[in-house]
């Protein structure tokens, strides 16, 4: 199976490195710039579950020759998701599968616009990071992907998915219940982010000031909206997620708040708005609104500096 990754970031090139260690078909379409950086130094992860080193991984530009690929994974982040649908469109073939990772739901109707039924739902949990010298960083032992066909059933392209990503050196799961599994990590991330963003705190800096309350409460804001779309979540996650976010001496921020201190881009609108948006009048999801417009009014600060910056 020829496997295409758009990007070779934290995510992308922690999964795509790790297929490429187990003997895997992978290629990185990255940007110039990346480009030469992974020519001179290589593609590097370190872990504690094993380091890699790559010295000269496939990559492809955008504008090389094209051809078909049997297998595209989108790792970017939602705000580049357009100038990503474009440029993997000369990499697409009649049997290509296209595979976001990317948060939320918003995405899919983009793809699916674009490309039909090639799209397959997906997700990751990883905790990862590129370093100043643009190797990747994975922080705990999290290093999962889940997969599968947004209407449930095994097809012959997930059996094959399935057989390439087997024993590569990170969890997979094939799911029947993909889209169960994307809004009920929607719910978590807009619950981590959202409370975490709004308090500029950890989660254990949360519950020590008495806050665990408000982590509990915007998630169950964020469950009511996933239950009127038709995804209610299942026992097992609501436990899971509650003692997550209330956890004494957690360390865990989202990704979200360390963007907004190091002054990034963040994903306000496809975690926090698209849910937001989608809550009936009766719900009041106030804490959900709170959170999103904390986000929003730092984006327009942001917003604000760069053109003053021009």
């Amino acid at each position: 199976m020829k496997i295409l990754f758009l990007g070779a970031g934290a995510i992308g090139g922690y999964f795509g490195g790790r297929l490429l260690q187990a003997g895997r078909d992978v290629t990185f379409l990255v940007r110039p710039g990346r480009a030469a950086a992974l020519a001179e130094r290589g593609l590097t992860i370190q872990s504690r579950l094993g380091n890699v080193h790559l010295p000269n991984p496939p990559m492809v530009t955008d504008g090389d020759s094209a051809q078909p690929f049997d297998l595209i994974i989108l790792s970017c982040k939602a705000y580049d998701l357009e100038s990503a649908i474009d440029s993997i469109a000369a990499w697409v073939g009649p049997n290509t599968a296209i595979l976001p990772l990317l948060n939320g739901m918003k995405h899919l109707e983009a793809l699916a616009e674009r490309f039909g039924g090639r799209v397959l739902g997906g997700l990751c949990v990883i905790s990862a990071a590129l370093d100043a010298s643009g190797g990747v960083l994975h922080f705990n032992d999290l290093h999962s992907l889940t997969y599968g066909e947004l209407d449930g059933s095994r097809s012959p392209r997930v059996a094959a998915i399935e057989a390439a990503f087997s024993q590569a050196g990170f969890d997979v799961a094939l799911s029947e219940q993909i889209r169960q599994e994307m809004w009920e990590k929607w719910i978590f991330i807009a619950s981590a982010a959202g409370i975490t963003c709004l308090m500029r705190a950890s989660i254990g800096d949360i519950v020590a000031v008495g806050g665990a309350d408000l982590a509990i409460g915007l998630l169950n804001e964020c469950a009511a909206i996933a239950t009127n779309e038709g995804f209610p979540p299942r026992p097992a996650f609501m436990e899971r997620a509650r003692a997550t976010l209330s956890a004494p001496g957690s360390a865990l921020t989202a990704s979200m708040l360390r963007d907004i201190e190091t002054g990034g881009r963040v994903e306000g609108e496809p975690i926090l708005g698209d849910l937001l948006s989608r809550a009936r009048p009766s719900q009041a999801p106030n804490l959900l609104r709170l959170a999103y417009l904390h986000v929003r009014a730092y984006e327009a600060r942001r917003e604000r500096s760069d053109k003053a910056a021009k």
